[in-house]
């Protein structure tokens, strides 16, 4: 039989090892102010009145309405969805064109949640060798038990997740109580279920494959690089060629009871780098392969810029360690330029992203701020568009609605401008005057409405429908047609 061929190569898994450093602890820094955020945000409280919900950040499918502390936002204002994604885009790609990857590196859930995953299976098994062994040893009781605990606390991580993500589309202790009391909702227990195991799945098992495979930020992220963004850099220069420990001898008893590279002086260091030379050994990189083994994404980044890499900055953390320990400088791996020039956030790539950013906030903050608590809609009878009656006289029929989107009962007044003489009839569950429509608190009101009048000299009127709040001075108008004839 013919030998079968492997299409695809077997995930090999990655076991970072535990480092320490400026990144790593700024890495801890994002996960714990992100994961606050997102468990801690549900339970902020915010005063909207009676009968409101006073969750501050909630997006109520029941009533379709999304509440962000002060702003709330109807299905009617989904332009302010839209201005979010292009806020959210264009802030990502701008963030991308300075600083390459760090969205990835610090803040993608993806990332966060893996980084937490790892934390816990490190915290049960063992550091990087010590899990590999395990993974490798057969099943015993001890296995048994590291596994076993280890997936448990990502389950629970993973039911923690799930439930946090309902508790933005249900006021939280009320749901709380409900799950502690196992009164949950088939529909939020099924999302609750549906985002525990996601979690469970990505964060513990696919990990960096998401990033490399399933995410198609990695694909396109080198269209928003320019040689002036800061990327993870390995100094090819100065580590070239790379040699053991021991090649470096002669090197480092010269510099013997110096501190770092850079305290020797400029005479030690030319006769140390003769003396490296001399055994054919001229770079700083001793080919520990730190940078690889502490590296989330398995890449070794001596390679150059990788589509894989998510720079985390994880991998200067353990060069500069080394360094440190075997007394040469800092720097061998760092966040650099591809030109290897001062970095300079004014660029015209980013002068266009912030350009954007700035219109589309502004609109929206200007949207924001002039925003009506009272919208008009009104759609003209289409079939038919009139009717004419004995008296010679013309009726149109409309359907109107009357957006209130106050927090009390408001009544309005309906009047039309652009028609003489004009008869207003509104009917909603029977007829009621045209100065006063009744619409509940942040509700909608849905009224027919028919005008006659004398048969226009124009085929198709243009007018006016005005209602304006009878305690207030608040309007809204929409333009509408009278029709008198067919043509």
């Amino acid at each position: 039989m013919p030998e079968s061929i492997q299409l695809f190569k077997k995930q090999e898994k990655i076991y970072p090892r535990r480092v320490w450093g400026k990144f790593r602890k700024l890495k801890w820094l994002a996960m714990v102010v992100l994961l606050g955020i997102y468990y801690g945000a549900p339970w902020l409280r915010w005063n909207r009145g009676e009968q409101m919900p006073n969750q501050a950040i909630l997006i109520d499918l029941d009533h379709t309405r999304a509440y962000f502390f002060g702003i709330e936002i109807w299905p009617q204002e989904v332009y302010y969805l839209t201005g979010i994604l292009i806020l959210a885009a264009v802030g990502l790609f701008f963030i991308t064109s300075l600083f390459g990857r760090v969205w990835c590196g610090y803040a993608c859930p993806q990332t966060v949640w893996t980084d937490l995953f790892v934390w816990v299976e490190r915290l049960v098994q063992g550091d990087r060798n010590a899990r590999k062994k395990l993974d490798e040893s057969p099943w015993n009781f001890e296995k048994i038990r590291k596994k076993g605990l280890t997936h448990l606390l990502w389950l629970v991580i993973g039911l923690c997740t799930g439930g946090a993500w309902v508790f933005y589309f249900n006021d939280a202790p009320t749901l709380l109580d409900q799950i502690v009391h196992f009164d949950v909702p088939f529909s939020v227990g099924g999302w609750i279920l549906g985002l525990t195991f996601s979690t469970y799945l990505m964060a513990g098992f696919a990990r960096e494959q998401v990033c490399t495979y399933m995410c198609p930020y990695a694909r396109f992220q080198s269209a928003m690089f320019d040689p002036d963004t800061l990327i993870i850099a390995y100094d090819v220069e100065r580590g070239e060629p790379r040699g053991k420990w021991k090649k470096k001898d002669a090197y480092l008893s010269k510099a013997a009871g110096k501190t770092t590279y850079q305290a020797a002086s400029n005479e030690l260091l030319t006769e140390a780098k003769t003396d490296a030379a001399s055994q054919g050994s001229t770079g700083d990189c001793i080919d520990c392969d730190s940078c690889v083994v502490v590296c989330p994404m398995g890449i070794d980044i001596r390679e150059g810029l990788q589509m894989e890499c998510i720079a985390c900055g994880l991998c200067v953390d353990a060069c500069d360690t080394v360094m440190e320990k075997i007394g040469l400088p800092k720097g061998l791996i760092r966040y650099d330029t591809e030109r290897k020039t001062k970095f300079t956030p004014w660029r015209p790539r980013t002068f266009w992203y912030g350009g954007i950013i700035t219109l589309v906030g502004c609109f929206m903050l200007y949207s924001l701020l002039t925003r009506s608590p009272l919208e008009l809609n009104v759609i003209h009878d289409r079939n038919p568009l009139f009717v004419k009656l004995s008296d010679g006289s013309v009726r149109n029929g409309y359907n109107i609605t009357i957006i209130n989107k106050h927090h009390d009962d408001k009544t309005y007044r309906l009047s039309i401008e652009g028609l003489e003489n004009v008869n207003i009839r509104v009917q909603a569950s029977s007829d009621i005057p045209a100065d006063n429509l009744p619409v509940f608190a942040d509700s909608v009101g849905h009224f027919r409405v028919f005008l006659t009048a004398e048969k226009q000299s124009e085929h198709r009127r243009e007018m006016t429908f005005n209602v304006m709040e009878r305690d207030s001075e608040i309007t809204a108008s929409k333009d509408s047609i009278f029709v008198s004839d067919e043509r």
